[in-house]
């Protein structure tokens, strides 16, 4: 075990210092390419306007910010797994893993790049305003699109894996047949958007994202998964390095290509681990912050009255006065205690 937790540690530390020598020129490229933030937030609705209205001069600060670290985190840990999956084989380290080898990375990395290329797409069309303003055609769009990757892949665990089951910390295991296909692809859907829906403030969503990746790590690592143990040593390296060119003042944003894969890989990272459940828990802030949106939008459909004065949450604490890096840091002290509950509930 000490072997492998060096040469996991190794992977995250190169992929850390690559991340680093290369998002400097990167950054520079999306200012040459005017893949930048051009537009302000937007309400959800009509009734948050007002609220929306008081946000303007902290949203103002932002426009001009790079949108492509996602992409960037994307295509680098893609193609470093690959040289160091290869070569850990090719030195004759033992791997070890849960299921198939090649089901098992099909399924990581078609999330992984299927929701980032959904993302970017998404990206493309806000940056350039290629619709027309006001229109919920995107948004919908961009909804049905989640739904149809949630399902694809939730229905690739359950034919090629053959995963049915969920765990539910102090009551056991549930088996749930084909039902398993739905489930799994709300909870697939509802991280991806949930992520994407946290990552509004500098440095919100991927360090929330980088606490709940280590927890992930230690499951990985007590689960003797190596596939899943190195994946996640190159993520959480890549979000270091990005972190802090993410942190206020950012200089560099995931956007959706980012927000849209590691939600919906995060939450396939849970379903292999057969910590479905506990996900909820350990990643509490995505589920606070996507939960207050889907209770607003709720409440505004019907009983035509919104819940909260504008969502999701970072907003309204933001609309009370307190500062951006202030909730920023809460939230973080929040991801971390629950990654620490999280863990104790699955005993690890």
């Amino acid at each position: 075990m000490a072997p492998l937790l060096s040469l996991y540690l190794g992977l995250l530390i190169f992929s850390f210092l690559f991340i680093s020598v290369i998002i400097v020129p990167f950054i520079n490229l999306l200012y040459r390419l005017k893949l930048t933030h051009h537009h302000l937030l937007a309400p959800t609705f009509k009734v948050e306007a007002a609220m929306f209205t008081a946000l303007h001069p902290t949203q103002k600060t932002k426009i001009g910010t790079p949108i492509g670290g996602g992409i960037l985190i994307v295509f680098v840990v893609t193609v470093l797994f690959t040289a160091c999956f290869w070569l850990m084989s090719w030195l004759g380290f033992t791997i070890t893993r849960l299921f198939p080898l090649i089901d098992e990375l099909n399924i990581i990395f078609f999330t992984f790049i299927s929701f980032a290329l959904l993302g970017l797409y998404d990206d493309i069309l806000k940056i350039f305003n290629l619709t027309r303003p006001g229109s919920r055609i995107r948004p919908l769009r961009k909804t049905t699109l989640i739904l149809i990757l949630s399902i694809l892949i939730s229905t690739m665990l359950y034919l090629n894996l053959h995963i049915n089951i969920i765990n539910i910390p102090l009551f056991g295991t549930v088996h749930l047949g084909w039902m398993f296909v739905p489930a799994a692809a709300l909870i697939i859907a509802f991280f991806s958007k949930a992520v994407d829906i946290t990552d509004g403030m500098d440095g919100l969503a991927s360090g929330v994202l980088l606490i709940i990746l280590i927890a992930f790590w230690a499951i990985s690592l007590s689960a003797l998964d190596s596939v899943l143990s190195v994946f996640i040593a190159l993520w959480v390296g890549s979000l270091l390095a990005f972190l802090y060119f993410n942190i206020y003042p950012a200089r560099i944003w995931l956007g959706n290509a980012g927000s849209l894969s590691f939600g919906a890989t995060l939450a396939v990272i849970a379903i292999l681990l057969g910590k479905t459940s506990a996900l909820f828990i350990i990643g509490s802030v995505y589920s606070l912050e996507a939960g207050s949106q889907l209770l607003q939008v709720i409440s505004v459909n019907v009983f035509h009255k919104p819940l909260f004065p504008v969502t999701p949450v970072h907003y309204w604490l933001q609309s009370l006065g307190w500062p951006e890096p202030k909730i920023v840091m809460r939230f973080w002290l929040l991801a971390l205690l629950s990654a620490m509950f999280g863990l104790w509930l699955t005993g690890i």
